[in-house]
């Protein structure tokens, strides 16, 4: 091997020529490298179809692709109408079609592109989505089209869905788990009976209310093509808008086509109030290792809509704050030292659980703590989740911001790993924006958030009044005009009380 100081050269013997190795070998083709032509194949592409209907596609390298529709439909539209159609609609979905004579056939007809089907409600989301083979996306579009439009809704298919509803109804209040529960309180006491406030679940009475009469009445002022967005990711775009013209455009849904009459646009009214559910948890887990009587709690403040732009702040600050169960808090990049384990898990030993959340909606938002603990230290756990409350106000550590900041971003990239995940991003989005803020733009927003920002957001979050939940033996609970009163004052103390008598 001769190398010399600007070129190498190699040479295999006498029979061949030394030849420099940056030169193109005689009689080989011409490789073609893989380049990068910047964000154009990856950026989200959005076509708007004559009905109003928008189509989203994100393309991903592989031979599967998730598709679906996302309406703008949910418990919160459900104010002129007895709650739990949401509810009602996500069992009934992927039933008999008009195409279809059961889901089996729906489930069959999925199987030869190796496909899967669900749906899923939200507050203010109506979800359905399909993944298959990539070769399988016109009768994927056509099947999506026909489960949304044109469902049969039969009386055999609506009376199995109110036992499958009164059964979660009944699920819900005895799981050991109470977070579900709690999340549909919190909303209820913040948005007293409107909008995210409306129940989630189906109220027991109201299961014998809902029949297909009452079910076509919503679908016809809800399921309409400009509330609607076809999102798909891991196809070209082109091909989703050409299955979308051929099974969307013209596709008459099965409860006509008059114009919408009643769809309630009100704005989420932000009330603040107290929601209280004496419940005897002491038999929740029996077994050999019986999870204890626990007394759960949960404190909310109105924060900001994810429209704004202090949405981006009130995540860091949710992150920042973290927390989890007593068991969970701990573990490698689970939030060892977010606020909520160092000053609450780590010094309170009696506490089983604090965790922030953060639920954000097109017109408002609403950060809250939940905490548990033994019925005894009720009053001594709403003092230190008020505390932590107003020491958000105080300004944040250079490090724990960092922190937070790069938790954030790796969570949201860690997350977009993920196609299901992808495909709900950019569906939800354009539902609500019209447009989509790519992962990088997030992070760009997210790395610019400074202390100021965090200490803006808050004070402004703690003019509001507080919601509250509370379930369990609630004997030391402290009153809703205390907790008030903590959250008013400069250290979140709770006022004092004397008893002459303990």
């Amino acid at each position: 091997m001769l190398v010399k100081a600007e070129k190498r050269y190699s040479s295999s013997g006498s029979g061949y020529p030394n030849i420099s190795l940056s030169t193109p070998l005689p009689g080989i083709p011409k490789p073609v490298f893989a380049s990068v032509d910047g964000q154009e194949k990856y950026e989200t592409k959005i076509t708007t179809l004559e009905n109003g209907l928008k189509i989203a596609s994100q393309n991903k390298f592989g031979q599967f692709c998730t598709v679906g529709i996302l309406i703008n439909s949910g418990s919160r539209h459900e104010a002129k109408y007895p709650s739990g159609i949401a509810q009602f609609l996500e069992k009934l979905a992927f039933s008999s079609t008009a195409q279809y004579g059961s889901k089996d056939e729906i489930l069959l007809t999925l199987e030869k592109h190796g496909g899967i089907c669900d749906c899923q409600t939200s507050r203010d989301t109506t979800m359905y989505a399909v993944s298959a083979e990539v070769k399988g996306l016109d009768t994927v579009v056509s099947l999506l089209s026909d489960a949304v439009l044109q469902p049969r809704l039969l009386d055999e298919e609506i009376e199995m869905t109110k036992m499958a509803v009164r059964f979660e109804l009944e699920d819900l209040n005895m799981r050991p788990d109470p977070e579900p529960l709690l999340t549909e309180m919190i909303h209820a006491a913040a948005y007293r009976g409107n909008t995210v406030g409306l129940p989630r679940f189906c109220p027991a009475d109201n299961v014998d209310k809902l029949d297909k009469t009452v079910l076509h009445s919503y679908l016809r002022n809800y399921y309409r093509p400009e509330r609607m967005v076809l999102a798909g990711v891991g196809i070209e775009h082109e091909q989703l808008v050409d299955s979308a013209r051929k099974y969307l455009l013209d596709a008459k849904p099965v409860w006509g086509t008059s114009p919408a009459a009643n769809v309630d646009l009100s704005v989420a009214q932000y009330t603040g109030g107290i929601v209280k559910m004496e419940k005897d948890m002491s038999d929740v887990s029996l077994g050999p290792t019986p999870i204890p009587e626990l007394t759960h709690i949960m404190i909310g403040l109105e924060s900001c809509s994810f429209l704004e732009d202090d949405f981006i702040p009130f995540a860091v600050l949710n992150m920042m704050m973290g927390g989890g169960g007593s068991f969970s808090a701990g573990g490698p990049g689970k939030g060892m030292f977010t606020r909520l384990y160092l000053n609450v898990l780590n010094r309170h030993h009696w506490m089983y659980n604090a965790t922030s959340y953060h639920h954000s909606y097109e017109d408002s938002g609403l950060l809250c703590i939940h905490a548990s603990a033994d019925p005894r230290q009720v009053r001594e756990m709403v003092e230190i989740i008020t505390r932590e409350f107003i020491q958000m106000g105080g300004s944040a550590g250079e490090m724990e911001l960092e922190r937070a900041k790069t938790q954030l971003k790796s969570m949201l990239m860690m997350n977009l790993e993920s196609r299901p995940v992808i495909f709900e991003d950019v569906g939800r989005q354009v539902l609500s924006t019209g447009k989509r803020k790519l992962p990088h733009e997030l992070c760009h927003l997210i790395s610019s958030v400074t202390a100021s920002d965090i200490k803006k957001v808050t004070t402004k979050m703690l003019r509001s009044k507080p919601a509250v939940a509370a379930l369990g033996d609630l004997t030391e609970l402290p009153s809703y005009e205390h907790i008030q009163a903590a959250l008013s004052s400069k250290d979140g103390r709770l006022p004092r009380i004397y008893r002459l008598f303990r």
